[in-house]
């Protein structure tokens, strides 16, 4: 059931940022040669109007082949006025981007799912921990936090990320009480029992039902949640904060639902797909955004040249860009054997 329930997953977030490429193009007028789920070998597809349609082998990719694009899948003869790179480039550019765009369209939609059956949960403190800063800055059980060094903090869960990350720098927090707003200043006090910096909260997070309006209004929240931390991940990579064993692949989130899973599925059906749904929203947010990334081969590299020549007003040579999309990609492949290893390391371990 795990290969089946994460087979479904990718194949809903691959799904819908293919899709995002495809339709644009279509409304473009660009000839899509080929709309592929999955990577490896065909299983099996169809052809209609111009295009394959295929799904193929593994279950962790796809693709949205145009016509001309990086010289390659071209109509004999050369370009036609359909191709690629015969399209206006802002044309090109809203094709390239829709694919990210799509994922978080997805990942919204399943928010406001999850919140519809599962309701959210409000920032509202629930116990405080003796002789901690939080204790001791006055703040009540029932307070509500507005705000973490500035950054608007939404449901509960932001309140742990936002504490994890700060580690020992001071901490300024916006509250409600009463319908009044406080602020204070805190330094964390580090904890020997869990060998990280705590404020003092012993816990948070008030259940709210969303219905009406406030199921958008909360389903945003969730991919809002969902984005900051996707971000402030990244950014810890960079700043070498994380390691790169913190990196799971294909394996590692199989294994993740799988754990999910087992836990969820003695509560019932409906629990087990909520649950799904929420790996899936994390999911495709973390697709968004790493193909937006300014790297090669991905999206957000495709972007980059794109813009410089809406800038320049010519494009830069397809043999220069196909050459430092394939350097990329190659990269790219090799920093996927990479989290693979690492993410069956930590399996079998």
């Amino acid at each position: 059931m795990t290969i089946v329930y994460f087979v479904l997953i990718f194949g809903v977030i691959v799904l819908a940022h293919e899709f995002g490429h495809y339709l644009l193009a279509k409304r473009g007028g660009i000839h899509v040669v080929e709309f592929a789920i999955g990577m490896g070998p065909k299983l099996c597809g169809f052809h209609r109007n111009g295009t394959d349609y295929v799904i193929r082998l593994l279950p962790i990719g796809g693709a949205c082949m145009f016509e001309g694009e990086d010289g390659l899948n071209e109509e004999e003869g050369g370009p036609s006025e359909n191709s690629f790179n015969s399209a206006p480039v802002w044309t090109r550019i809203s094709s390239v981007l829709a694919g990210p765009l799509f994922n978080f369209i997805l990942a919204f939609l399943l928010g406001v799912i999850l919140v519809g059956f599962g309701g959210s949960d409000r920032p509202v403190i629930l116990g405080l921990m003796e002789g901690y800063p939080a204790e001791a800055a006055g703040i009540e059980p029932g307070d509500e936090i507005i705000s973490m060094n500035g950054e608007k903090i939404h449901v509960s869960r932001e309140i742990l990320l936002n504490t994890y990350l700060n580690g020992e720098n001071p901490m300024a927090l916006e509250y409600k009480r009463d319908g009044q707003v406080y602020t204070t200043q805190i330094m964390p006090k580090y904890d020997e029992e869990t060998g990280r910096y705590l404020i003092g909260f012993k816990g948070y997070g008030e259940y709210v039902e969303a219905k009406g309006l406030d199921l958008f209004r909360y389903g945003y929240y969730e991919v809002r949640y969902s984005l900051k931390s996707t971000l402030k991940s990244l950014l810890m990579l960079v700043q070498g904060k994380a390691s790169t064993k913190d990196l799971a692949g294909p394996v590692g989130i199989a294994q993740i639902i799988d754990e999910v899973a087992e836990e969820a599925t003695p509560y019932g059906p409906m629990a087990l797909v909520l649950n799904l749904c929420n790996i899936a929203l994390l999911l495709s947010v973390n697709l968004g955004v790493l193909n937006l990334l300014p790297l090669p081969a991905l999206d957000g590299g495709r972007l980059v040249f794109l813009v410089i020549e809406a800038i320049r007003g010519k494009p830069i040579p397809a043999e220069r860009e196909g050459m430092v999309h394939f350097a990329g990609f190659v990269a790219l492949m090799v920093l996927m054997v990479f989290v693979m290893y690492n993410d069956l390391v930590r399996l079998f371990s």
